[in-house]
Order: structure tokens, then sequence, then C-alpha cells
């Protein structure tokens, strides 16, 4: 079985990295012919410096001979594209191509999960879309320290044959049928790892971290339910796992994003120099609009949207989350 990644950045490359590892072929595309070209010679990763590319992985620039390659289209690449790249790439699919999507986030016009953006523009069957989300950095997996993923799926012969195509010594994949809480739950954590960011360009401590983190899962469980997920997804892999190592760890863009903000930065110029996308910025500019449509209070969410697009100052933010009306806890 071959497979196909498209786009090149950090996790694609991991992903594909890890498929070479097992003896399978991957065609990997890179949208830009000299960058395409360098990996193919120099078998390196411009950022990603600690390993060299498995031989089974060729790297092209030509969209349609990356589709065609592919049994498996693994979609590796920034949220607010995705759309376009399953456009260009509908004609070349077939009724047995399955697409695994990494992409993380929330469409701002439509509202629309990654999964829903595919099936709305693929022609493909909901069994045929896998979202495969969870805790992982492309920088650990490439050293091939354990990680576990979930493989959201309507259909579990779908999701089991995704499971059992990727796991290896390293690399452990779980199943999911409610691909719309595991994409719920991976989109709107990168919102809290940027909170948590803040947090600590601001200089607080763990007290404030622990308290963005419990009470951010309970504001993506809330969404989700109105929206249709299953609330026990947000307290697996993608929910709770995925919000953990974005929040927390040094490899998270999103937490560097906020932590710049935090500390007087404006996301302009955070953004302007970072190589890679922060998909949380992108995601939070739904929040108003989700607020609106399914009638919750996502007070942390609507929080950073106003640090972000209204350029309101972090401090007074939280004050004014600190002094919110009091309330039981599970409400």
């Amino acid at each position: 079985m071959n497979v196909s990644v498209l786009g090149c950045g950090t996790w694609g490359s991991a992903v594909a990295q890890a498929l070479a590892d097992k003896g399978i072929a991957v065609t990997a595309w890179q949208r830009y012919e000299n960058k395409s070209l360098e990996m193919e010679s120099s078998r390196r990763h411009p950022i990603l410096t600690d390993f060299e590319f498995n031989s089974n992985i060729i790297f092209t620039a030509n969209f349609n001979n990356a589709i065609e390659f592919g049994d498996i289209i693994i979609l590796a690449v920034p949220s607010h594209v995705v759309r376009d790249v399953i456009l260009q790439a509908k004609k070349e699919l077939t009724k047995d191509t399955i697409i695994v999507n990494l992409a993380k986030g929330i469409e701002n016009n439509t509202l629309m999960t990654m999964s829903q953006v595919i099936y709305a523009e693929s022609g493909l069957k909901e069994d045929q879309i896998v979202s495969l989300y969870g805790p992982s950095h492309a920088e650990e997996v490439v050293r091939k320290l354990p990680t576990t993923l979930v493989a959201g799926c309507v259909e579990r012969n779908t999701s089991t044959l995704i499971q059992e195509l990727m796991s290896s010594e390293y690399l452990r994949i779980y199943r999911n049928n409610d691909i719309l809480g595991v994409e719920i739950g991976g989109s709107l954590k990168n919102i809290m790892a940027i909170a948590a960011g803040v947090c600590d360009g601001i200089g607080y401590g763990d007290n404030s971290k622990a308290a963005i983190l419990t009470r951010g899962i309970k504001e993506i469980t809330k969404l989700g339910l109105k929206m249709g997920a299953n609330e026990s997804t947000f307290y697996g892999l993608s929910g709770i796992g995925d919000l953990l190592v974005t929040a927390l760890s040094k490899h998270s863009r999103n937490r560097f994003v906020g932590e710049k903000i935090g500390r007087g930065e404006s996301l302009d110029n955070v953004t302007e120099n970072m190589k890679m996308v922060a998909e949380g910025v992108n995601t939070c500019k739904a929040i108003p609009d989700l607020v609106d449509k399914y009638e919750i209070e996502m007070p942390i969410s609507q929080s950073i949207h106003d640090i972000l697009f209204n350029k309101k100052d972090p401090l007074k933010v939280v004050k004014e989350l600190m002094t919110r009306k009091l309330g039981p806890e599970n409400s």
C-alpha cells in the first residue's frame, strides 16, 4: 500500500518518516520545487535537523503525481488551505481513496471541522475520511520517542486500517468513532495553549496554568457537547492529552505565541517571525461565531480572542476573568 503525504512541514515529515521506517513507500509533496529538490538530495528537513529521511520517501513538487501515487492520502497542510487542496485533488480521488487529515482547526466562515470540509469538497464518503490527532510533537516522533495518537473515523474498518498501518514500536494508534469530538478537542486546545503561554509571558505560576487547563477542557467539552460530540472523547488523547502537550511544552508553537504576547509583543510581529503556523490563532477567529451559534459562554477562549484581535491588555483580561460572576464548578 502506497502513501502520499501532502505537505512537508514538521508534522507531515515526521509522519512520512514513521511510515517509511516500516517499509512503506511514501511520496511527499512539497509545493516549492526548489525545497523539494533540496530535501530529495540532502535527505534533511530544514527545521527538524535531528534525523535523515528514510530512502523509502520520494519528494516531489508535482501535485498530481503525488495524488496518483497514494492509496492513502495524508493531508498535512495548514487548516486554512485544506479546502483549496482538496478541490485541487478531487479529480484524482477514487472510491477506494482514504484521506487521513492531520490539520487542526475550525474553518472561519463555515465553522466546519476539517473532516467536514473534506467531505463537502472531495466527493468521498464519510467512511473514507480519518482525522489523526493526539499529543504529539514532530521533534519527538523523529527521535522515535513513544507517542500515542487517535484515529477518528465513523467507520471502524477504516480506522483499524490506519491503526495497523501506522502503529510501531514508538507510535501507538487508538481508534475512536467520534471524529467530531476528536477534531473539536484537537483544534480548541490550541487556543488554551495560547492562554497558557500568556500566563508564562506575564510571569504567572503553576496555579494559573492549572486553572487554564482545567477550566479550558471544561470549555472545550461544553462546546463539543453542543455540537454533538461525545463527552468521553474530551478526556482522551485528542482532548486532555493534546491539551497538556500543547500547553506545557517548549515545542508548542501556540504556547510560544501566547508567551510572546504575554511579554508585550504584538501578534503581527510574533507571527511574522515564525517559520511555522500556530493554528490556534486562526481557530480563535471563529470563537465569537461559535459562541453566538451555540449560545454558550467560553470565557477563556473569548478572552484570548480579545487579546489577539482586539488588542486588549492581557493583565486587564485576566482581572476580568477572575472577577466574573461567581458560580458552581460544573455549570
